[in-house]
């Protein structure tokens, strides 16, 4: 019996860990590269057993692959752009072994842009028929915001043309530099253009000259908020139930904000309908306890910065503002682990670079 368990137990085993990962696929590899090379059935004899292993590592992996070269199968995984799950599909293919005949890619990688052609509902998506130009803006001199035009870009296909010009983006400067490079995105038709058209082709190279000039103004900053002042704020909601905030204030009018772009929300979900809303004692010592646990792991200095916290209608949102996406992406899913048994949570990381979604705490 147990020389039994031993051959057919192994199926079911659940993917606790990269190397388990990786393991599974070293096993199944041979059949993945011939289904991959004959180009037949692919979703259901590669991707459908892909997508249940990475599920049981964790949620947020998607992948594409095709052939590399005539002998060797790509496998790009790709986080679709969410900021907080890069860092888990970096690590993934980081530990990849090393497998003949194939090619383990992280993120989508950036293409040249003579290579970019995207065909979609009908229209066609290339440098030849997208543009771009750039906004300034005094109050916000670090904000990277681009306005792109399609040459056919009308109002009845602005969601076709939208989604196409997305994809190509997506392509053309891959998904990280995607991310990172861009605050604000706006698809517009040649007529509401209010700026000289710049060709597509050059806004790689814009970009490339932004960053770099960002992060030579940054270079070597550090904040610390030990002696920061903090306001507590209180409101009533529509439904007559209080709020209460407790913000730096001090940090809310730095001038520096756009060196921390990535915002950390935290959500958490409690039972407060015996209290108006609001946690019970015991609640409220074990939410104060999750936040400290935090601040352990994402320190001032470091690059991360708690803002403050909002607590209202049986939830605390608890908000970090962070010099980059990829360790507090591994310290908050660490900890939703760690709770899971004790505290409804969910977190978020999206870029802000001048903490706008926070005005709504600024006195009027």
């Amino acid at each position: 019996m147990s020389f039994l368990k031993n051959i057919f137990g192994k199926k079911d085993e659940l993917i606790k860990s990269y190397s388990d990962f990786w393991n599974w696929f070293q096993a199944n590899e041979k059949t993945f590269f011939n289904v991959v090379k004959s180009d037949k059935d692919i979703e259901k004899d590669f991707f459908d057993k892909l997508s249940l292993k990475l599920a049981e590592l964790k949620d947020g992996y998607f992948y594409l692959t095709g052939m590399y070269d005539d002998n060797t199968v790509e496998l790009v995984l790709t986080a679709d752009g969410n900021a907080k799950n890069i860092v888990f599909v970096e690590e993934l293919v980081e530990q990849a072994p090393k497998i003949n005949g194939w090619k383990f890619t992280a993120l989508k990688p950036a293409m040249d842009i003579e290579n970019v052609a995207i065909n979609m509902a009908g229209y066609k998506f290339d440098s030849e028929n997208l543009f771009f130009y750039y906004n300034d803006y005094a109050d916000y001199p670090d904000e990277i915001d681009i306005c792109v035009i399609h040459n056919e870009q009308t109002e009845e296909n602005k969601q076709q043309i939208g989604n196409g010009t997305y994809i190509f983006l997506d392509n053309y400067l891959g998904e990280l530099d995607f991310l990172n490079n861009i605050d604000n995105l706006k698809f517009i038709s040649k007529h509401e253009a209010e700026k000289e058209l710049i060709p597509i082709a050059k806004l790689k190279d814009y970009l490339t000259w932004r960053q770099k000039e960002f992060v030579e103004k940054y270079s070597g900053l550090h904040y610390y908020t030990g002696n920061d002042s903090y306001s507590s704020l209180e409101a009533e909601l529509n439904n007559g139930k209080p709020m209460v905030a407790i913000v730096n204030s001090t940090l809310l009018d730095w001038d520096s904000k756009a060196s921390h772009p990535w915002i950390l929300k935290i959500e958490i979900n409690y039972d407060g309908n015996d209290n108006n809303g609001m946690p019970d004692s015991s609640t409220y010592e074990l939410l104060n306890e999750f936040e400290e646990q935090i601040m352990v792991e994402l320190k001032d200095f470091d690059g991360y910065l708690n803002i403050g916290r909002q607590t209202a209608d049986n939830s605390r949102e608890i908000y970090f503002a962070c010099a980059d996406f990829r360790k507090p992406s591994k310290v908050l899913h660490d900890l939703t682990k760690k709770y899971s048994d004790k505290l409804n949570l969910e977190y978020d990381i999206y870029k802000d670079k001048y903490w706008q979604s926070f005005e709504r705490f600024r006195p009027n």
